[in-house]
């Protein structure tokens, strides 16, 4: 095999000087793979990216591409499509409306980033009355019944005043908090599904659930936030919004990870962890929990948990193996399920802890494309049978 030469990789600012791009956009083009990376071997906490794929990218800019191939791209990991002054992602970090994720994490409740990522200043707002929750097959169940029902009678968003707004999504969170915890609660949210749970309020399990519900509450026009916005342009309610929000959240590309990820720890269990590994490299394999096309080095919000609890056996034998062979760092999704089974939490509690955080995020994405009184529809560039 021909050797690797030095100036066949380069770094971060470099690469980026060529482009004239921001970081953002450099990791962008590293998700979509259009741009190669490996770790740098003098100094492992930082990426060097392949300089033949920089030069390609460079000369394809200075080549016209049609506003359809643009569109196209955007959609797909591409440049923001909309405009939005709550959570960006820079510089391998997340913000809320300005402010690090990872440092509210460590004091704020999900209430209170609530009111931060819809614009709120901060104060406590009242709540309205709300029913007992539905009955269902589970968490994920209620949490759906919930939300549809407040779906089918809530006004519309449209034209209502900030402040009712602002009630109505206080009390939705609440809404979806108490389907998630089988009953009508007060307190903190994290504390009311700490007590569900049979984790007790104010311990170090609800500090644990106060923050990744935190560290989850948004990130940036994920699919979920998106499909809420277009719910929203429309002028549907904060809840309707927010259901389309959930349904979306349910695939297994976004919210359903933590199933991929149990399996992919149960076969590392019974099959051994190094050889498991090896297999699915070799079969070309995903490896779930590892890694994020945001986050070339590493999530920072995957970081910020794991820091703070023992993982069992099974989760760092797999953690041990993915790290040592790839090099691949574990993402939010690997520490929500590690999280919860080293607190054996129910089955179905990642999916249901991911909903109740994001749902603040769905809700504040709701109010600002509202806001701009914009309808968001795409057009489709078809490619089907030829019409006369």
């Amino acid at each position: 095999m021909p050797q690797t030469k030095a100036n066949d990789w380069i770094g971060a600012d470099e690469a980026r000087e060529r482009l004239g791009v921001r970081p953002q956009t450099l990791y962008a083009y590293v998700s979509r793979g259009r741009v190669q990376t490996r770790i740098d071997p003098g100094d492992p906490r930082r990426s060097l990216y392949r300089s033949a794929d920089i030069a390609a990218l460079v000369q394809r800019k200075t080549r016209s591409r049609k506003a359809s191939e643009v569109a196209a791209g955007a959609i797909a990991w591409g440049e923001p499509v909309l405009v939005s002054a709550i959570t960006t992602i820079s510089q391998g970090r997340l913000f809320y409306r300005g402010r690090d994720a990872i440092e509210l994490a460590e004091t704020e409740t999900l209430e209170s980033v609530a009111r931060l990522l819809r614009g709120g200043h901060g104060a406590a707002l009242k709540r309205t009355d709300r029913p007992q929750p539905p009955e269902g097959a589970g968490m994920t169940a209620r949490a759906f019944l919930a939300l549809a029902a407040r779906a089918g009678v809530d006004a519309p968003a449209l034209g209502r005043h900030p402040l009712a707004l602002a009630v109505e999504a206080a009390t939705l969170l609440d809404v979806l908090t108490d389907a998630i915890a089988g009953e009508v609660g007060g307190g903190a949210i994290h504390n009311r599904l700490a007590f569900a749970w049979g984790l007790g309020p104010g311990g170090p399990g609800a500090d644990l659930v106060r923050r990744v519900l935190v560290l989850l509450a948004d990130h940036e026009l994920n699919p979920s936030a998106f499909a809420a916005r277009v719910a929203a342009s429309t002028g549907a309610s904060l809840a309707a919004a927010s259901l389309a929000g959930l349904a979306t959240l349910s695939g297994p590309r976004h919210g359903g990870a933590p199933a991929a990820i149990r399996g992919f720890a149960a076969e590392a269990a019974q099959g051994g962890a190094r050889a498991v590994v090896a297999s699915r490299l070799a079969e070309d394999r995903l490896l779930p929990g590892f890694g994020h096309q945001l986050y070339p080095d590493k999530d920072p919000r995957a970081a910020a948990l794991l820091d703070r609890f023992k993982l069992t056996s099974e989760m760092a034998s797999l953690r041990a193996a993915v790290e040592d062979i790839t090099g691949l760092p574990p993402n939010i999704d690997f520490a929500l399920v590690a999280m919860s089974d080293a607190l054996k939490l129910p089955r179905d509690a990642p999916f249901a802890l991911f909903a109740t955080a994001r749902c603040a995020g769905w809700i504040a994405h709701a109010i600002e494309q509202g806001q701009t009184g914009a309808l968001i529809r795409p057009r489709a560039r078809y490619v089907g049978v030829e019409v006369a």
